[in-house]
């Protein structure tokens, strides 16, 4: 059986990662959540897509749906530099820990910073985040990954990204304290050191399946141009028959 072939060419894409762990750097420098981060990130790597991560806690991002809060009480904003990065993306994954059946607070923060600036155009006049991809990685020790994915991938699709199929990835350990992704343990024999999750296959193949899926929308979509804007810019818009739309008042 011949090895499956990809001479496509991603050098042109680039990728971002946002890591929403609760941890600033200065504590812990390799979260739980950036270890599967880079599960995905080294396979960006190795296909030519740029890659870089965030870790959002080491900055001064405060709450709020607008996009510079220093105009609405805040003292200092650092979103509108990383708001620049996500937009030179074509695209992005956001991760994050669960905590109590959730994402965590900081990726909360995170979809309303994006939201705030969903508003704004692209050169086509749709919004700006048509045209690019979104997909997530959660981690934990309980359960919650699809309720997470679900929250985020719906919020990115909301706001105009676009979801490949199998655009999220997890993992999580026994319920209850235990250890979490990517933490020593030793095997049976008490000498081979080895990584909680780094053998999981679900997760591997999944985080897998989730940034290939990424890789082959993002190219599809840089290479016609993002989507077509017939029928979703809103300046076009007055009664939308051209569209198709017929109100139902009429009928």
């Amino acid at each position: 059986m011949n090895e499956p072939k990809n001479d496509t060419d991603y050098s042109d894409l680039k990728a971002l990662f946002i890591n929403c762990t609760l941890k600033p750097s200065s504590i812990d420098k390799e979260s739980h959540t950036r270890k599967l981060v880079d599960v995905s990130k080294n396979i960006f790597d190795k296909a030519g897509v740029n890659t870089e991560v965030i870790r959002l806690v080491d900055y001064d991002v405060p709450v709020g749906v607008h996009e510079d809060m220093t105009e609405h009480g805040f003292n200092t904003d650092e979103w509108p530099e990383l708001q620049k990065k996500v937009d030179g993306a074509d695209i992005l994954v956001i991760a994050t820990p669960i905590w109590l059946g959730q994402i965590s607070s900081v990726a909360s923060k995170l979809v309303e910073r994006l939201y705030a600036g969903s508003s704004k155009t692209n050169y086509k006049g749709q919004y700006k985040y048509y045209g690019k991809t979104g997909g997530c990685l959660i981690t934990g020790n309980e359960d919650g990954i699809k309720h997470c994915s679900m929250a985020l991938l719906y919020s990115l699709q909301h706001i105009g990204y676009t979801i490949p199929p199998q655009a999220d990835a997890g993992w999580i350990g026994e319920v209850g304290p235990g250890p979490s992704y990517g933490d020593k343990k030793e095997n049976t024999e008490g000498e081979k050191i080895e990584h909680v999750g780094f053998d999981n296959d679900f997760t591997n193949r999944n985080t897998t399946f989730m940034t290939w899926n990424l890789i082959h929308m993002a190219r599809m979509l840089k290479d016609q141009g993002g989507l077509p804007k017939y029928g979703n810019v809103k300046s076009d818009w007055k009664d939308g028959e051209k569209f198709g739309f017929e109100n139902p008042e009429y009928r």
